[in-house]
């Protein structure tokens, strides 16, 4: 629905371009406004809160032709750089120098300077990332820093005052009031695991990375994006929980990556078509349309065909909130799976496994002899590829894994994640197909019908 529509989510940092070569704690608004409790809250988060600011250097091709390996090869290839600045906010968690973002404040970048709310600036290390969440761990050399006191996001409340700190449009220490408008946000395309927080506190571009706090000055939330026409604020605004992003920055820190629980299936949310089918009384959980072989779910118990409606008591409704719920449990870890078997409910306890460790692809062809995709790694739909990427069960082709800078794949626009459905009309469905289909192409000109973040498209390339 939003790709049809002039809205759009908007990253809430600020890009600059250099070219160069080379429960609710406040009762009543009367509260609220007695003893200036707002100023209190904002003085006491304030120096919590830092402006951060990024600089990565990219590699842009200052003409068309140049994508074309034999313009490169007849006129030789100087690649021309620019710096990318990013400027946005963060959040001190511990007196000894942590700092929460956001990913894409700081992703890839190769120096990160943080300035203080007393005007201190220190260059930050790159502690760890998460594009899969937007949540990134910088960190500074200092000591007895201001950390903010950190809230549970579980028992946040629709309708709580909430205050937004940052630096938007690099204007530093700026507050903003609001309430959280809405919970669990997820299907718009921000993130791969999505529960935001939504708020309609003023966010603008810079508050990326910054603080979103209760009445009692405790984190809940980090700043992330906003939903808008124009790239202002409009009132809606998504931070990500602080219990997602604390549990990642522990991973990170702990085990020098992000851990994250799997179960091995693959579902689907469920239509009044299919409840209507299957004889349930309502389209609440989800549906088993695949499980991978000896995975934690199939060790497990669960079958194609159960329906999910609840883990360690917590209901399940839509497959992204499985998928966030999996995501969050520590590998190893006992869970309780309510589901619906044939109209009987049964209990399954299953052990959650490492995503890390399951084998996304079992084979794969690198494409060599292939003037249109020549550089392309790609592989069967795996049910581990199925689930990871969040790609329908019924979804049929072969998965692009990884595309060489500057060959002929990369030349067509082909991005790693990428489905190949079919090629010159042709349906591809595995491997085999695809290897058999390039192999009968002929001519100057190919045709590819790509699944790209949940949009079906069609590429032609003539070279």
């Amino acid at each position: 629905m939003l790709k049809n529509s002039k809205i759009k989510i908007v990253l809430v940092n600020v890009f600059l371009f250099v070219s160069l070569a080379g429960p609710s704690y406040a009762t009543s608004y009367q509260d609220l406004f007695q003893g200036d409790l707002i100023a209190d809250v904002a003085q006491k988060v304030l120096p919590s809160v830092v402006n951060i600011s990024s600089v990565k250097t990219v590699v842009v091709e200052q003409s068309p032709f140049l994508s074309d390996p034999f313009f490169r090869e007849f006129f030789g290839f100087v690649p021309q750089k620019r710096l990318e600045k990013a400027l946005g906010s963060g959040v001190i968690v511990s007196g000894d120098g942590y700092i929460i973002t956001n990913h894409h404040v700081i992703g890839g970048a190769d120096k990160v300077e943080v300035r203080l709310a007393d005007g201190k600036v220190f260059e930050a290390s790159i502690v760890g990332s998460d594009p899969k969440s937007d949540v990134a761990v910088i960190k500074i050399a200092a000591k007895d820093l201001p950390a903010i006191a950190i809230g549970n996001s579980s028992n946040l409340r629709i309708g709580t005052l909430v205050l937004a700190v940052g630096n938007p449009f690099g204007l530093n220490q700026t507050v903003t009031m609001g309430i959280i408008s809405a919970l669990g946000r997820s299907g718009l395309g921000i993130t791969d695991y999505e529960n935001f927080i939504q708020t309609d506190a003023a966010i603008n571009p810079g508050n990326s990375g910054g603080a979103l706090v209760n009445m009692k000055g405790e984190l809940i939330g980090i700043n992330t994006a906003i939903l808008s026409r124009s790239g202002g604020n409009v009132g809606i605004g998504f931070a990500i929980p602080v219990n997602l992003a604390m549990n990642i920055m522990k991973s990170i820190i702990n085990y020098g990556k992000v851990v994250r629980g799997w179960l091995g299936v693959t579902v689907q949310d469920i239509t009044s078509k299919i409840a209507k089918a299957m004889h349930l009384t309502s389209t609440r959980g989800v549906l088993v349309s695949g499980v991978v072989k000896d995975s934690p779910g199939d060790r497990g118990g669960i079958k194609r065909g159960d329906v999910i409606v609840e883990i360690n008591s917590k209901p399940v409704t839509r497959s992204s909130e499985l998928r966030f719920i999996v995501a969050e449990m520590q590998p190893g870890a006992s869970a309780r799976f309510k589901v619906l078997r044939n109209g009987k409910a049964k209990t399954l306890n299953i052990i959650i496994g490492d995503l890390s460790r399951a084998k996304i692809v079992s084979n794969k062809f690198v494409v060599k002899d292939n003037k249109f995709l020549a550089g392309a790694v790609i592989g069967d739909i795996t049910g581990v590829a199925r689930e990871r990427l969040n790609l329908s069960q019924d979804l049929e082709g072969v998965i692009v894994f990884k595309v060489e800078a500057y060959s002929p794949a990369a030349s067509t626009g082909l991005r790693p994640g990428d489905v190949i459905m079919g090629i010159n009309g042709r349906d591809i469905h595995s491997l085999e197909e695809l290897e058999k289909v390039l192999s009968d192409i002929s001519g100057h000109k190919i045709s590819l019908k790509i699944f790209r973040h949940g949009t079906i498209m069609k590429m032609t390339i003539i070279r």
